[in-house]
């Protein structure tokens, strides 16, 4: 299995007894990563897209569905999952809150799908209608997932997105990020949520987003991956300036340095599960601000490429390596 999708000259890391190798054969040098180049999460992934509950509760075993975004994440991607687990939430009982937030994140997901990246004005009604209809399945299920396990972190993170997509306004939002951030104040997917909703495109202030990130950096430890919001903060900026080249400017270039060695590259971080992904958020930014300490960034992911944040970008892998190439 792994020959097929890695060819035979395959890389395993060290030290890593579940890491998938590494390809040898790439394209310009880069790699897109698989099952966040896990081989436990690539099969939870098989048995997600076979609709096989019993092998996907199974393979969830070593994860912690309440807390791992990155592995729920994976679940939300995958088209057809929402063809049976709904079915899995009214026959298993035991498993139901495991098995509502599975389908309130892949709802989300599936009706975003819909509604496409397109600015609003260009989203027809049908779009809209199928969003909102989606959007609702997800919140009802969230919610009661929430409900059956209070100690879940995941569920009021998705319940942010929700809340952005619908327009349900700041009090409904700020309620659901104090409920995430109640329960892990360093948790880096409820801030970069939140991050979104300061958005002007979502109905914030300009600048009101990079304040959030700031403060929010300043009381992460060092060697927390929670620096990542800066450099995602960053690239918000990039992407609502109609200046392409509004991050190069020196006193960016030095903030993102710094807040990347006092983050990624700081002896502190430890590599867990999905860390390429906290790497290329660091890795866009700084090329973005062309900053040379993008190089060691890309050096250090060995050309491993995890679509966000790139998917802000045309043609996001060639992107990534064009930029990689470039430093």
């Amino acid at each position: 299995m792994f020959g097929s999708l890695f060819g035979r000259g395959g890389e395993n890391p060290d030290g890593d007894p579940y890491a998938l190798p590494a390809p040898r054969r790439r394209k310009n040098g880069v790699y897109e990563l698989i099952a966040l180049g896990d081989t436990r999460v690539l099969a939870l992934i098989e048995a997600a897209e076979a609709g096989d509950w019993e092998a996907v509760k199974a393979a969830l075993a070593p994860f912690d569905p309440g807390r791992d975004h990155a592995v729920l994440g994976e679940l939300a991607t995958l088209d057809g999952v929402q063809d049976w687990i709904v079915r899995a939430a009214e026959e298993d009982k035991e498993h139901r809150a495991t098995a509502l937030l599975i389908s309130g994140a892949r709802h989300i997901r599936w009706g975003w799908e819909a509604r496409t990246a397109e600015r609003a004005v260009n989203v027809t009604r049908e779009q809209w209608q199928i969003f909102y209809e989606r959007l609702r399945i997800a919140e009802d299920h969230l919610l009661e997932a929430a409900e059956l396990r209070p100690e879940w972190i995941t569920p009021w993170r998705h319940l942010l997105t929700s809340a952005r997509g619908m327009s349900l306004g700041n009090p409904v939002a700020e309620t659901r990020r104090d409920a995430a951030l109640r329960r892990d104040p360093l948790d880096l997917a409820s801030h970069c949520e939140w991050l979104s909703q300061l958005q002007p495109r979502w109905g914030g202030e300009p600048g009101q987003a990079l304040q959030y990130a700031r403060e929010t950096y300043a009381a992460a430890p060092d060697g927390h991956r929670l620096g990542c919001i800066l450099a995602m903060a960053y690239i918000e900026e990039w992407v609502e300036s109609d200046d392409k080249d509004v991050l190069q400017q020196p006193r960016i270039r030095a903030e993102l340095r710094q807040a990347a060695e006092r983050s990624i590259l700081h002896h502190a971080y430890e590599r867990r599960l999905g860390w390429q992904g906290d790497y290329n958020m660091f890795a866009m930014a700084l090329s973005l601000a062309g900053s040379s300490t993008a190089s060691h960034v890309f050096r250090e992911l060995d050309g491993a490429y995890t679509e966000w944040p790139w998917t802000y970008m045309a043609a996001p892998q060639r992107a990534y390596a064009r930029f990689r190439k470039a430093f």
